[in-house]
């Protein structure tokens, strides 16, 4: 390949917007959605309307984008990859629901969160609920090699977050155990999403691999920049319960800057071990001042870097660049925190 022609290659991959990309599938996500929103009659009708309530709330969509592009990307989007949308897209509502219980945050979506509504014993049951009946659609797939990926993306969400459960108030928590648990609670289904999208696809094994390793690297910079966000971002802006990280005494990446920066570490470490909004709130003005949330960001886009670097064997078309588009957008809300 000539120079120019890498370039030229290069710019189309990376010339479509994020809009655009969502363009490009809209209506398979609107099939997604509609799907969705349809599990809640699979029920009993006396589970039916707690269903239809988390499910209803609509969200990013990004497990299912992701999907569907990876598809595109390397063939032609089929029935199967809507149903792969479908069923990720349902863990991780699942997944949402155990978060807040474990949070407990009372916004999700601009809405009461389901435990707020309800409260934890129900809350608790519908994600077990929601679990199972994803994984069982999960099984309507002819190659059980699916399911069985499927199965181990939504064990490794949960193990993730039992491990960030079991590390809280954990002053020994280092950078390697935040990455690892984060590659886990949140990279996984991202993964996931991007390496069946080529899968069902029957791409070759080197641009599933490369597909997964995206997929991986993308939702470790999204937690990232969620992580971020906890701290930085506004409830009015995000429509859901910001703060409850410091609160819960999960350590993430800015905190465990600011840890290693060696700076007041005796005060830092007593703030983090108050269960005290005053102590978070202290401890938010330290992060600021600190410089590490700028750190954060570097890092962030570092992993961006690493996600973009491993589509370059996908062949060049317009859901290829919508994959591009994805960490560039990532990119552009990093900037604007």
């Amino acid at each position: 390949m000539t120079a120019e022609n890498s370039h030229n290659r290069s710019a189309t991959n990376e010339g479509i917007s994020f809009a655009e990309a969502f363009d490009l599938i809209n209506p398979h996500l609107y099939t997604v959605e509609e799907r969705i929103r349809a599990q809640a009659k699979a029920f009993d009708p006396a589970v039916e309307g707690y269903i239809s309530y988390i499910c209803g709330a609509g969200g990013k969509r990004l497990r299912p984008a992701l999907a569907l592009l990876a598809a595109g990307a390397t063939g032609k989007i089929t029935p199967a990859h809507v149903d792969l949308a479908v069923i990720l897209e349902l863990i991780h509502i699942a997944t949402l629901v155990h978060d807040d219980i474990i949070d407990g945050a009372e916004l999700r979506r601009d809405q009461p969160s389901a435990n707020a509504k309800w409260g934890n014993s129900i809350s608790v049951l519908l994600g077990d609920v929601l679990f199972a009946h994803a994984l069982k659609l999960s099984t309507n797939f002819s190659n059980s090699d699916i399911s069985r990926r499927i199965a181990d993306a939504a064990a490794e969400v949960c193990s993730g977050e039992i491990i960030q459960t079991q590390r809280r108030f954990d002053l020994k928590l280092t950078t390697t155990d935040y990455y690892r648990i984060i590659e886990m609670k949140t990279a996984a289904l991202f993964s996931a999403a991007c390496e069946l999208g080529a899968f069902i696809s029957e791409a070759s094994p080197t641009i599933i691999s490369g597909l997964k390793a995206y997929g991986t690297k993308l939702g470790v910079a999204y937690q990232i920049y969620d992580d971020i966000l906890d701290i930085a971002g506004s409830e009015e802006e995000t429509g859901k319960t910001l703060g409850t990280d410091l609160q819960k005494g999960k350590f993430t990446l800015p905190i465990l800057l600011l840890l290693q920066s060696g700076k007041d570490l005796g005060s830092i470490r007593d703030l983090l071990l108050k269960d005290d909004p005053a102590a978070i709130s202290e401890l938010a003005s330290m992060v600021d001042r600190s410089g590490v949330l700028e750190n954060s960001k570097r890092i962030a886009r570092t992993k961006i870097s690493e996600a973009v670097e491993h589509l370059g064997a996908i062949q060049e078309n317009r859901y290829a660049g919508g994959l591009h588009a994805i960490p560039n957008h990532l990119s552009h809300l990093l900037d604007q925190l």
